[in-house]
């Protein structure tokens, strides 16, 4: 049983309905046609030869599909993820040990990901926000369209590592040694790429593009006229590999490694909870952190770069009524099947077409409906969102825009929570029990409340002691309730303290309520208890106003002959 757990795909062989096997493998058939092109153009983006992207289409798919979550996830190369491993492996361009390094950094990324998994730390991926995967998407989709441009127009850039300015810059500079045929074959793949999409969503236009494409450079020879293939591709199953296992190449890939862990992990974890919640799948976040950990290791071993899950091809999966994770499997195998059979046809590529479907993927990268909701909806959110975009594309690093995103983010965030909710409250008791707020007028009444509610912490304290101390008055009994609290620290509880303190130097009395198991016993080791009596401080009941009614009534017999009226509003207690 412990077996079927760790290995999902054993349980889903175990219960396989038959009669799913048709929508699997209808919906394997059309994620294997898109998964082609775009495999091949993913990994031009990471800068290496396309067969490496169709090895990691077979062997990530295959392995995350067995050891993920969900079942229609679909892995393997991604236009996000690409993008940062030709950035960190920019450095070794040239060097002997690059393939080496490249296999490294996919086994660092997957044991990466599958310790997170196996450490039950799923739930980190929530500290990168919407806002931020938004910004950096669309920063993304920019720098890979200026990337492509050369190729579109069939330019040759200077030697050496250039930044995606610098390759936009050299492209305008030698315009004039343009290649009008592979900007003819590029952009003649973007138009049929489009026309498939007015015609029906569902044609794949990528793969009709790129297959036209061959056929235009077989039959008319465009060869000779300087247009730009991808070559040979090997006719045989994924070749065995060995990363370069050094101290020192660990060091210098194992921060780029922990930024595309982090990246590829919340695309997979939110694509797949995207997907649970029409197929109503319960999704195990950890699980699939284990399940992408496992792709991208083993695929260290079989010449794949890294990946993660793509928001296209698992849509089509279940667009087109894949059922289980064992349309996943059946992709990885269609695509073997095609790499060991058509192989000899795939040299005709042009790499312009391959750049006309990066173009169109670049395009859609920049989700125009999202960039509108969080710019309208929310400040601070725009503002990460511009940050982390803007970071990413001019920024000297990748992981530059991630920090940048996520610190910005958290410090708005602490920022607008460095607000402490304070109620100062008049007590007025209705027949129910219920009480109701009083908007004070004139002298202060007799019992005054404090409702505190929500996070209290040093962030908010200094706000904490400035409402109290604002609330401050004659009142002979200060009631504090704690009920509404959600998290409380010992700064924000030594800012009450000092306020309870003050109170009861001047002869007041204070009574607190709500106070939750956990509260007391921080309240008793600060010596709080002791100083306020124990017959004052009212534990937290289950019942609905129960806790503030004893504490009031405690409050009244302190406080004899008080009568009360008021602008009446119900408040929880």
């Amino acid at each position: 049983m412990n077996l079927l757990k760790y290995v999902p795909i054993l349980d889903t062989l175990r219960n396989y309905d038959k009669r799913d096997f048709k929508f699997d493998l209808t919906a394997a058939l059309t994620v294997a046609v898109v998964a082609l092109p775009q495999t091949m153009a993913y990994a031009m983006i990471a800068g290496v030869h396309p067969a490496y992207g169709l090895y990691a289409g077979i062997v990530l798919t295959i392995l995350a599909s067995s050891f993920g979550s969900s079942h229609q996830l679909a892995t393997g190369p991604t236009n996000a993820i690409s993008l940062l491993i030709a950035a960190y492996m920019a450095a070794f361009v040239g060097q002997e040990n690059f393939f080496g390094n490249l296999f490294l950094l996919t086994f660092l990324v997957g044991a990466i990901q599958f310790a997170m998994g196996v450490f039950r730390l799923g739930s980190l991926v929530n500290y990168v926000s919407h806002a931020v995967i938004v910004g950096f998407t669309a920063g993304a989709g920019i720098i890979i369209a200026m990337g492509q441009l050369n190729n579109l127009i069939g330019v040759s850039l200077p030697k050496g590592h250039l930044s995606s300015i610098d390759k936009v810059v050299a492209c305008f500079t030698n315009l004039d040694q343009m290649n009008y045929v592979a900007f003819g074959i590029g952009m003649f793949t973007i138009a049929v790429i489009l026309i498939c999409k007015k015609i029906n969503k569902n044609l794949p236009g990528a793969l009709l593009g790129v297959i036209l494409s061959v056929i235009l450079v077989m039959t008319m020879g465009l060869e000779k006229y300087g247009l730009k293939v991808v070559g040979e591709i090997p006719q045989a199953i994924p070749p065995l590999s060995m990363p370069n296992f050094s101290l020192e190449a660990v060091k210098e890939l194992g921060a780029g490694a922990f930024v595309i862990a982090i990246i590829g992990l919340v695309e997979a974890v939110s694509i797949s909870k995207a997907i649970a919640s029409k197929t109503l799948q319960k999704i195990d976040p950890n699980q699939e952190f284990i399940g992408q950990g496992v792709a991208n290791m083993g695929g260290a071993f079989f010449s794949s770069i890294p990946g993660s899950g793509s928001f296209t091809r698992s849509a089509i999966t279940f667009q087109n009524g894949g059922r289980t994770r064992l349309a996943g499997v059946l992709v990885g195998i269609i695509i073997l099947l095609v790499l060991i059979f058509f192989a000899p046809f795939a040299r005709y590529i042009p790499n312009a077409s391959l750049a006309g479907v990066i173009m169109v993927v670049a395009y859609s990268m920049i989700d125009k409906k999202a960039l509108v909701k969080v710019i309208k909806t929310n400040r601070n959110d725009a503002l990460v969102l511009l940050v982390t975009m803007l970071t990413t594309i001019f920024a000297p690093e990748l992981e530059q825009a991630i920090y940048a995103g996520v610190a910005l983010s958290l410090l708005l965030y602490l920022k607008e929570s460095g607000s402490a909710s304070v109620k100062t409250l008049a007590p007025v008791r209705v027949s129910d029990g219920r009480f109701v707020e009083q908007a004070v007028k004139g002298d202060s009444p007799s019992i005054a409340i404090f409702q505190l509610e929500g996070n209290l912490y040093f962030g908010s304290s200094a706000d904490l002691e400035k409402k109290l101390s604002e609330g401050y008055s004659d009142a002979k009994v200060f009631l504090i309730r704690f009920k509404g609290i959600s998290v409380i620290d010992i700064t924000a509880l030594e800012v009450v303290e000092a306020f309870v303190a003050r109170a009861l130097g001047d002869g007041k009395r204070v009574i607190l309520s709500g106070v939750t198991p956990k509260i007391y016993q921080m309240m008793d080791k600060m010596h709080m208890i002791e100083h306020v009596g124990a017959e004052n401080v009212f534990m937290e009941d289950d019942e609905v106003f129960a806790t503030s009614g004893k504490a009031l009534d405690e409050a009244s017999s302190f406080v004899r002959g008080v009568s009360y009226s008021s602008n009446e509003r119900v408040v929880q207690a």
